[in-house]
């Protein structure tokens, strides 16, 4: 494997050469025209093939609602012009929050969700835009789980390469627990189709409790062991969704295909850094068979092996890789799961890192059935407009793109508001160094008292 070097392509011929170099396979194209192109979805439009990710931005308030920054932020992502847009990790139950200020969606903020939708769609309807498809991303966060101001995880399996960060106190959740959440999922997707989202999204990714049943090899029960029991929990809440809310809800899966990790879900067991998709497929194929029409294709755990699922130039450590192989497997992981499901839209990633070359891969990647739409995460957050200026002018503005610095990373683990420092300063700045500066006294403290 190559060593890690940071983004310094200045022509997409230079990024060419070195995929070669390295021995890759990711596609270029200069035909744009194929990102313009619309798509049905059982019978709804997604006016272009360009998405942005489900971007949390850890700005709500204490009880779950949408505050202004949040609103602010889905604003300028549908006056961006993405045809998809999926809305950020909104947790089912309370003690399921990944953070104090997690969105949450439960009877006293179904209505906040609603009017954050609305003032979505006419912020799209005013920029000329038409109206993106949305998704509202469900989620329980399992062992990330920090609804207060202390952790609280909650477990579904042990994990050896997680065990050291466990706090003393945590939570191994019981099967009677697992039967009874799935059936606030359910709730949950009821009142995601009373506020208007074309689809919700059962998060099965990055480590949440969901994706880490997927892991759950040795868990006692029958939520752990076999495969049927591994996937048990999230077929029944697809299934219980579909009989309660037929067609007046679509189901998505943001699905995590490969950890990683020793003993993680898709990983090959002689050595965990090479992905192994057999039952990754298998469970795409069962979910599409079952009518999850749309899939958001996902590898990694962002808490324990960021470049995975997030190549970067800066950050918490050099990755050791060189990021255009972590691109790699992120596109190799959708297009093994198109090829899989070819009647299902596959979402992929994998393109931020590329700056203003990332429409030429993304172009290339349909082109070539790789996958159906490209969607994009931190870039979104840099350039919300991206969507916009890509199908107007044909290209990425290189002086509004993501740098890949981990900023908005940062901000989310010194426990602040998430944005993009460089391109939003005078929001994200302030926030950022007041983060940089409470963790530093931080530190100094725990320094003084082992002294």
């Amino acid at each position: 494997m190559a060593e890690h070097v940071r983004f310094s392509y200045e022509t997409v011929e230079e990024l060419k050469q070195d995929i070669v170099r390295l021995g890759l396979d990711i596609p270029c194209s200069e035909n744009l025209e194929v990102l313009k192109q619309s798509i049905s979805l059982n019978g709804v439009v997604i006016p272009n093939r360009l998405a942005i990710h489900p971007m949390e931005g850890c700005d709500g308030t204490a009880d779950g609602l949408p505050s202004e920054l949040t609103i602010r932020r889905y604003e300028r992502f549908a006056r961006g012009g993405a045809g998809l847009l999926w809305f950020e990790a909104t947790a089912v139950v309370g003690e399921g929050r990944a953070n104090p200020r997690q969105l949450q969606i439960n009877e006293h903020t179904q209505a906040a969700l609603a009017g954050m939708l609305n003032r979505s769609l006419q912020a799209a309807s005013e920029a000329g835009n038409v109206r993106p498809y949305t998704v509202l991303q469900l989620t329980h966060s399992g062992r990330n789980s920090k609804p207060g101001d202390g952790s609280m995880p909650v477990i579904a399996t042990h994990a050896a390469h997680l065990e050291a960060r466990l706090p003393p106190v945590f939570h191994m959740i019981t099967d009677e627990e697992l039967a009874r959440l799935e059936e606030q999922y359910v709730q949950a997707a009821e009142l995601a189709a009373e506020a208007g989202f074309d689809a919700v999204d059962i998060k099965c990714c990055h480590g949440y409790l969901l994706s880490e049943l997927l892991a759950g090899y040795n868990r006692p029960g029958c939520y752990g062991g076999s495969f049927d029991n591994r996937t048990r929990m999230l077929v029944n809440i697809i299934d219980k969704v579909k009989s309660r809310l037929g067609n007046k809800l679509q189901i998505a899966v943001r699905l995590g295909v490969y950890d990683g990790v020793p003993n993680g879900w898709g990983v090959d067991r002689t050595d965990y850094r090479k992905p192994e998709f057999t039952e990754p497929v298998r469970l795409v194929q069962l979910l599409a068979e079952k009518g999850v029409g749309l899939f958001n294709i996902t590898v990694g755990n962002p808490y324990y092996n960021p470049h995975v699922n997030r190549p970067y130039d800066t950050g918490s450590y050099i990755p050791p890789f060189h990021p255009l192989q972590n691109v790699a497997i992120l596109l190799q992981a959708a297009k093994v799961m198109q090829q899989a499901a070819p009647q299902a839209v596959i979402l992929g990633t994998g393109f931020s890192w590329l700056r203003h070359f990332a429409p030429y891969v993304a172009a290339g990647c349909l082109e070539q059935g790789w996958m159906k739409v490209a969607g994009f995460g931190r870039q979104s957050f840099a350039y919300p407009d991206f969507a916009r200026d890509l199908l107007r002018q044909g290209s990425f503005d290189s002086h509004k793109i993501c740098i890949a610095c981990s900023k908005c990373t940062t901000i989310m683990r010194d426990g602040g508001c998430t944005g993009c420092v460089p391109r939003d300063a005078d929001t994200y700045a302030p926030i950022y160094r007041q983060g940089r500066k409470g963790k530093a006294s931080m530190e100094s403290v725990q320094v003084a008292e082992h002294v």
